[in-house]
């Protein structure tokens, strides 16, 4: 310790230190009529400070902590909730939950006989990052209302290094899509494929039979059911993502 750290404070009144004043609390200062100088305890307007610095401070971090929270349950329910709102509107094409009339599931699987058969179209395509070959192994099945059918769709992987890939799929005409119902799918679902392997991804769905009743499905004869795989990864929170395209493509 140098010299100067080890002199002594020097008092500049005789006056008996209060208890009050310690040297980690700020104070006001004024001069006696005797010229010397002594402490007095905080004004109202500091008091007023320092209540109003510790109120904002604990707004701050209230809202910071609240952001964070806000933040990391959007990163876990993002993927459900985009599921959700698909089903729930059909938005871009996405089939939503077939009709609940209540009864066995099973009875919905009656084909209307007296029907002209619809024609079921099939695309498959990936992203521009995805080292996928993806495609149809069928071009079109036709099938009644109520009939059940099954496609099957090929997906390579032409690249060196395993990749997990995710498939989006869409039904066209969209006002088809409530009546579009998948029994099996491999949609929204982790697709693990190692370095070269090719496997073979089965679609089992049909037409609900209130098509037909539907006057706003009559004309229609064709509907095209597309997929699309994306490459995607697990983020460091362990939700399933995709792999977004790189800048200027």
């Amino acid at each position: 310790m140098t010299a100067s750290l080890a002199t002594p404070l020097r008092r500049i009144t005789s006056a008996p230190r209060s208890s009050l004043f310690t040297a980690c609390r700020p104070s006001t200062r004024s001069f006696t009529k005797s010229g010397l100088l002594r402490q007095q305890p905080h004004s109202n307007v500091a008091q007023r400070m320092y209540a109003d610095n510790a109120k904002k401070n604990q707004t701050a971090m209230i809202y910071g902590i609240s952001v964070c929270v806000g933040t990391l349950a959007l990163a876990y329910g993002s993927v459900p909730l985009y599921k959700m709102i698909c089903q729930q509107t059909g938005w871009s094409g996405q089939p939503v939950k077939a009709h609940d009339n209540g009864g066995d599931p099973a009875e919905r699987l009656r084909p209307v006989e007296n029907h002209k058969r619809l024609r079921i179209k099939f695309n498959g395509s990936v992203s521009d990052v995805m080292p996928w070959k993806f495609t149809p192994q069928q071009r079109e099945v036709r099938v009644l209302p109520g009939e059940t059918a099954l496609a099957f769709y090929t997906a390579t992987n032409k690249s060196e290094a395993d990749i997990i890939g995710v498939a989006t799929y869409s039904v066209t005409p969209a006002q088809v899509a409530p009546y579009f119902s998948k029994i099996q799918c491999f949609c929204f679902e982790e697709q693990k494929l190692n370095a070269g392997e090719t496997v073979d991804m089965p679609v089992f769905f049909f037409i609900d039979p209130d098509f037909v009743n539907d006057p706003a499905m009559r004309g229609i004869e064709t509907i095209t059911l597309s997929y699309t795989f994306f490459k995607a990864r697990y983020d460091k929170n362990g939700v399933l993502t995709t792999i977004p395209l790189p800048q200027g493509m």
